[in-house]
């Protein structure tokens, strides 16, 4: 299996970071992708560590999302800001996991991480609709450790 820089082939990694753009032009909210090959911890643990890392807590109305997975341990999570957390539905992170996983099981992890971004881009649109000055506050490319 390969490693998590190279986990995506680039036309892969371009449709990911396609379907943050996507998601985030109609929201204030952002979306960032995050792959490492190993978690030796409690994936939440280290979703939640990683958030911080890769600032994600600085946005303005806390409604950012990290997508993490650790490839080579077949380990993710989705992890949302206090901003969105306090609006979505209580079993939501569930339902994107779900989507997530359903696709991730027939190896299909492009696919996966693209609808699963779209659903939270969905909820990102309705309690963070696009402001006229909103501006990226955090980078679409996804980064690797």
């Amino acid at each position: 299996m390969s490693n998590a820089a190279s986990f995506f082939t680039e036309n892969q990694k371009g449709r990911i970071t396609q379907a943050i753009t996507d998601a985030e032009l109609n929201t204030s909210g952002e979306i960032r992708v995050h792959l490492e090959n190993h978690c030796r911890e409690d994936v939440l643990d280290r979703a939640a560590y990683l958030f911080d890392k890769l600032d994600m807590k600085k946005t303005e109305m806390r409604n950012a999302v990290l997508f993490y997975v650790a490839v080579k341990d077949r380990k993710f999570a989705i992890l949302g800001d206090s901003g969105i957390n306090s609006l979505v539905e209580e079993n939501f992170w569930q339902e994107v996991k779900d989507i997530l996983l359903t696709h991730f099981k027939n190896g299909d992890f492009t696919e996966g991480l693209e609808a699963g971004i779209s659903k939270a881009g969905e909820k990102l649109k309705k309690h963070f609709p696009y402001q006229t000055d909103d501006m990226n506050e955090l980078s679409n490319e996804i980064t690797f450790e």
